[in-house]
């Protein structure tokens, strides 16, 4: 390759990854360090946990994922680190160091409901590569205005660490939820890819019997095929670098990854975004789509309809005909 080319690529390289590094952070979730405050409580002392200061934080971008959802409050892992924290609803950090430091902490809080026989029903947001949940705020939004009341926006580090370290935390949360509850999905991009992970984990093993309780999802800009994209960056070493394990999987590393995942046994739904009729198109996709995920990626058998919308992948949530598909699949089933 000479270095014309070379150029060429990494030149196209940054025309597609900047602005998806750039949309992520205009709709993504922007620390605020203003209001910082010191909480003179230490985490209880037979605990064992450090002093804690009680800090506004980002609520965790690229390196922290939840395990434990409860009343808005948050028990999360740093994927660098391992350590844990516990946040409020506000993101403020109540405590840190170890698992059980943050769970006792919590306790104290707001009772458990893992074990608790009240039904309830929950509608799970998942967002995508490079992304944050504050991506999938709109939406949340939306839902509740509808009457879903309970909807969690699942945090997980996308670029950091493996689509089955993110399957895993996932099933933490569901676990930890009442143990009678329903939970329904919508998932863009990467996150859907984490939640027929998570089915195939439970196909093999669900002592909590979690599978037969998730009753719908809708699939916003799914790369159920792998993505074409991630196959062509890949090479470069540059893709790796920036998004990790479970981009790489996306791409290159797609057949391990494929068998490992499970289509929803319950009903499912694909919004697909198709902007073939514009005048800039992607080089290094194929065939309609969104620029980054095509509509033939995005098909999976089994789903009750595919539809196509003229948006671009990284707005697909945000979009008012979507998100209104989505309310009515999710209503309907």
């Amino acid at each position: 390759m000479n270095s014309r080319s070379m150029f060429h690529r990494l030149a196209i390289i940054g025309l597609i990854l900047s602005p998806l590094l750039l949309t992520s952070a205009l709709a993504d979730e922007v620390q605020l360090k203003q209001g910082t405050k010191q909480d003179t409580k230490q985490n209880e002392k037979e605990e064992g946990g450090p002093l804690n200061l009680a800090w506004k934080t980002t609520g965790g971008m690229q390196f922290w994922t939840d395990h434990v959802h409860r009343q808005g409050f948050r028990i999360q892992q740093n994927v660098i680190t391992g350590h844990w924290r516990l946040l409020d609803p506000d993101n403020i950090r109540l405590s840190w160091g170890r698992r059980s430091t943050c769970e006792g902490v919590l306790d104290r809080k707001c009772k458990p409901t893992a074990t608790l026989e009240d039904q309830q029903s929950y509608v799970v947001l998942l967002h995508g590569l490079m992304r944050t949940r504050g991506s999938m705020n709109s939406l949340e939004r939306e839902l509740k205005k509808k009457d879903f009341k309970n909807v969690i926006r699942f945090s997980y580090a996308s670029t950091r660490g493996s689509i089955a370290n993110h399957a895993s935390a996932l099933r933490d949360v569901l676990e930890h939820l009442p143990k009678n509850s329903e939970f329904r999905f919508v998932g863009h991009s990467m996150g859907n890819i984490v939640v027929r992970h998570l089915l195939g984990d439970l196909r093999k093993d669900d002592p909590n019997q979690v599978a037969k309780r998730c009753k719908s999802m809708v699939m916003l800009g799914p790369p159920n095929q792998g993505a074409l994209i991630a196959k062509r960056l890949a090479p470069t070493g540059v893709f790796g670098w920036i998004t990790g394990e479970g981009g790489l999987e996306l791409g290159p590393d797609w057949k391990n990854l494929e068998k490992r995942l499970d289509t929803p046994k319950f009903p499912f739904a694909i919004v697909a975004g198709d902007v073939s009729d514009q005048p800039i198109q992607n080089p290094l996709t194929k065939g309609s789509g969104d620029l980054v995920v095509s509509v033939e990626e995005a098909r999976l058998d089994g789903s009750k309809w595919l539809k196509t919308v003229p948006v671009l992948h990284s707005f697909l949530m945000d979009n008012e005909e979507v998100q209104k598909m989505t309310m009515d699949f999710l209503t309907q089933y």
